[in-house]
């Protein structure tokens, strides 16, 4: 029986791959067994913390549809039981038992490993995936230093490559094929000499190749001064928000139709707003946005998220990318800085529209910590002007 195993395969040479679940255990068993050669993982984590507890605000409806699908597909044992349950309940006084465990399952935390085996790695995932999102997979393949590929394309959770599950034509899947192909049977299909990071933007169709991650955004940037002070009280949905888990990003992946809001109507008491001028030409979004920001509480704890918006002609915006931030401990009557990485994106918006930060404080994807009545200032210091960074690719 050896001797057919080996006939056929070669025990010292395994390729693992998997889509959600499937990739985050495949990346974790690549950096422990150094028999596997190369890995595709597709819509996963690397940062499991990251993945569903960014701006240390719980991803409720993502880790509530995780909870679901698990009991649904397998039986989970207490202690994932008991950590989800105090992580849907915001239990802080075992937040940090939380994160522990979050990180001994995070492939992030075992990258050295990794390298140390010269693991192949192909990683591949949605703009818009609602449970996983871009910016920790594009983290991690930073770090990993032997063959590497990055892809991201419009989507949510696993639709990127969803059809390619049903044995239909899909680019996921035939980079995969490519992929196992070159570091597994040694075949010289191109794979290794193409750029390792590929994108398509949510608004056009086509690939770009970039050397590296930094490179995707490296034509520039927009800035927008968020000048004006703004106060709002918490605790109101203003109509700005993230979208639904799954159905969003899906949507727009087919249509283009993003989560839109209308930015004019937006409740100015419960909503913060800056808006460019109109741009002179199209601004080709690559990357990760950053926000400045100085807030003022009124009470210890609070949750904002912010949004960045393509707002038209008519005042109607098209999200391009938001975030969400908590906060515990402050000082009531104290500001403090923030700096808020948004959801790494490629989107391009089209000349004679404008840019518009809106933040507010309540979004169905998240938990929020905003007890009744408090109130959030957003103010731009002098000596610490507010703003937002806004990565551009080339034309």
């Amino acid at each position: 029986q050896q001797a057919d195993a080996r006939a056929v395969g070669d025990p010292a040479r395994i390729g693992v791959g998997g889509v959600s679940y499937g990739a985050g255990i495949s990346l974790l068993a690549s950096a422990h067994d150094p028999r596997i050669k190369a890995v595709v993982a597709l819509s996963g984590w690397a940062d499991l913390v990251e993945s569903i507890y960014s701006g240390r605000t719980q991803h409720v409806q993502a880790a509530a549809l995780l909870g679901a699908t698990g009991r649904l597909t397998g039986r989970p044992g207490p202690e994932l039981n008991r950590i989800l349950g105090d992580f849907l309940a915001s239990d802080l006084a075992r937040e940090q038992e939380m994160i522990d465990w979050g990180r001994k399952r995070s492939p992030a935390e075992h990258v050295d490993r990794l390298n140390a085996n010269g693991t192949a790695v192909m990683l591949g995932n949605a703009w818009g995936d609602t449970i996983f999102p871009p910016n920790q997979y594009a983290s991690f393949f930073e770090k990993l230093t032997g063959p590497k590929r990055l892809e991201f394309r419009p989507g949510d959770h696993a639709t990127a490559e969803g059809l390619g599950l049903f044995g239909l034509p899909n680019d996921t899947w035939d980079n995969a094929r490519r992929w196992f192909d070159r570091h597994l049977r040694g075949e010289r299909n191109g794979v290794d000499t193409e750029q390792p990071v590929q994108i398509k933007s949510r608004s056009s169709s086509g690939y770009e190749g970039y050397a590296d991650w930094k490179s995707v955004g490296s034509a520039g940037t927009e800035k927008l001064a968020l000048a004006d002070t703004e106060h709002l009280f918490t605790g109101v949905n203003t109509g700005a928000d993230g979208g639904i888990v799954l159905l969003s990003s899906t949507l727009d992946q087919f249509t283009k139709i993003p989560p839109m809001a209308s930015v004019p109507l937006l409740p100015r008491a419960f909503a913060a707003v800056w808006q460019s001028d109109r741009l002179g030409s199209e601004r080709r979004v690559r990357g990760t946005a950053r926000l400045h920001t100085t807030v003022t509480p009124t009470r210890s704890d609070g949750t904002f998220v912010a949004y960045l918006y393509d707002v038209g002609p008519l005042g109607i915006g098209k999200l391009v990318t938001h975030a969400p931030h908590t906060f515990h401990g402050k000082t009531p009557g104290r500001p403090f800085g923030v700096d808020l990485d948004l959801f790494s994106t490629a989107y391009d918006v089209p000349a004679g529209h404008r840019l518009a930060l809106v933040i507010d404080t309540v979004d169905p994807l998240y938990a929020e910590y905003n007890p009744t009545g408090a109130q959030l200032t957003f103010s731009s210091p002098r000596q610490d002007p507010s703003y937002v960074s806004v990565p551009l690719g080339a034309r």
